[in-house]
């Protein structure tokens, strides 16, 4: 299959043009993978992990056999019944050239861009992904998702909306699911203070969906990110939306379940968190609202947090900014550093807006963070240092 796909010239060059990969053959095998193997289908990756994706991809169409394979016996007998129904060169080549039609990149582990926190996952971490944006961003410090429910209410998207963009001024990238409801309020949040903002999605990154969300989707695309692990064309299902949910759990450094039912799919995403050992909050709601339910649950079952605003949010994951001791104390310097994005140069004037300090107070300490190497002052503004600004994850 692979060799086939090498003689395409079409397919090379579609290829070539989705990211600087050193070794094209395992970028075309591992979008094979993506073809051929569901989401998270952990028979694929034991063999990818054991023998690599060229040779795994061979034992798997090849019927070759291997001795001492953990991913042996029946389940990989089963899991080549799966794989050759699908193994149809012309699908995977249809796959590379769809993701080159709407400007897709093809980001695989060990690439600049490809977030090492998926390796969590195991045998089922994702074989590659596919971005339309900014690969970047997958990478970025902090990452929270905020995620709940798509019928929500009035007080669960207000309050999405703004945790969303309260973390995302502060330099957090915003992670969710694009649906409806407090999915949608994240993200339209993070974009209204001109934050980030990263959306998973459950079928191919050509694919809006929710339809209605088309144009929200566009916008993520223009400053943030669109990702998906499955090909170009895939439609999403509904085991497809529960396997994406462990990609939302793993890339981020807390989750936040803002508003959910008892049975909302919100739930399976906080239950890979915890799974994972990801910091998890639940944002508690009127007792008697059904739509509060699951976060009450996930805060009597799960050992979940509960949290009630944005700096309750950051405390999940420890909010570690690297900076002197004495700064960690001053609730001032902190306050100041919640306002200043890594992005882009901001004003005084508009970190005084955003932190709430008076001129003097900030320019004086902007002063010293930037003697401490924390910030720099740019032609248009001030802005955090590279790392900073780094927050742990």
């Amino acid at each position: 299959m692979i060799e086939s796909l090498r003689k395409d010239p079409e397919v090379r060059d579609a290829l070539d043009g989705m990211g600087p990969h050193d070794h094209p053959e395992e970028a075309l095998a591992r979008v094979a993978w993506s073809v051929l193997a569901e989401p998270g289908d952990g028979v694929a990756g034991a063999l990818i992990a054991e023998l690599g994706v060229r040779e795994a991809l061979d034992v798997a169409l090849a019927g070759r056999s291997r001795e001492h394979s953990d991913a042996g016996g029946r389940a990989l007998s089963e899991g080549r019944a799966r794989w050759t129904a699908r193994a149809d060169p012309r699908a995977v080549a249809e796959a590379i050239r769809c993701a080159r039609d709407v400007g897709a990149r093809l980001i695989l582990p060990g690439d600049a861009g490809w977030p090492v926190a998926l390796r969590d996952l195991g045998a089922h971490a994702p074989t590659l992904l596919w971005v339309r944006g900014d690969p970047g961003l997958l990478s970025a410090e902090p990452r929270v998702a905020i995620i709940g429910a798509r019928a929500a209410s009035g007080y669960g998207e207000m309050l999405a909306a703004e945790f969303a963009g309260d973390l995302a001024v502060g330099g957090a990238l915003i992670v969710s699911g694009g649906a409806y409801g407090i999915d949608g309020a994240a993200h339209r949040a993070a974009l209204g203070v001109e934050g980030k903002t990263v959306a998973f999605l459950a079928g191919g990154v050509d694919r809006a969906y929710p339809h209605g969300h088309r144009d929200l989707l566009r916008r993520i695309v223009d400053t943030g990110a669109v990702v998906s692990e499955v090909p170009c064309g895939t439609a999403p299902t509904k085991w497809r939306f529960l396997a994406r949910n462990r990609l939302i759990a793993a890339v981020s450094h807390a989750t936040v379940v803002v508003e959910a039912g008892w049975r909302s799919g919100s739930l399976n995403t906080a239950g890979h968190a915890a799974q994972l050992g990801r910091p998890l909050g639940a944002v508690p709601g009127p007792v008697t609202s059904a739509a509060s339910a699951g976060c009450h649950r996930l805060l009597r079952e799960y050992d979940a947090r509960c949290v009630t605003t944005a700096a309750e949010i950051r405390e999940l994951w420890g909010d570690g900014v690297h900076m002197p001791e004495e700064a960690r104390s001053d609730p001032d310097q902190l306050r100041l550093l919640d306002a200043i994005t890594g992005r882009s140069a901001l004003p005084v004037l508009e970190i005084c807006r955003r932190s709430g300090l008076s001129p003097d107070r900030v320019s004086a300490m902007l002063g010293v963070l930037e003697l401490d190497g924390v910030v720099r002052r740019l032609e248009g503004g001030w802005q955090k240092t590279t790392g900073d600004s780094g927050r742990r994850g």
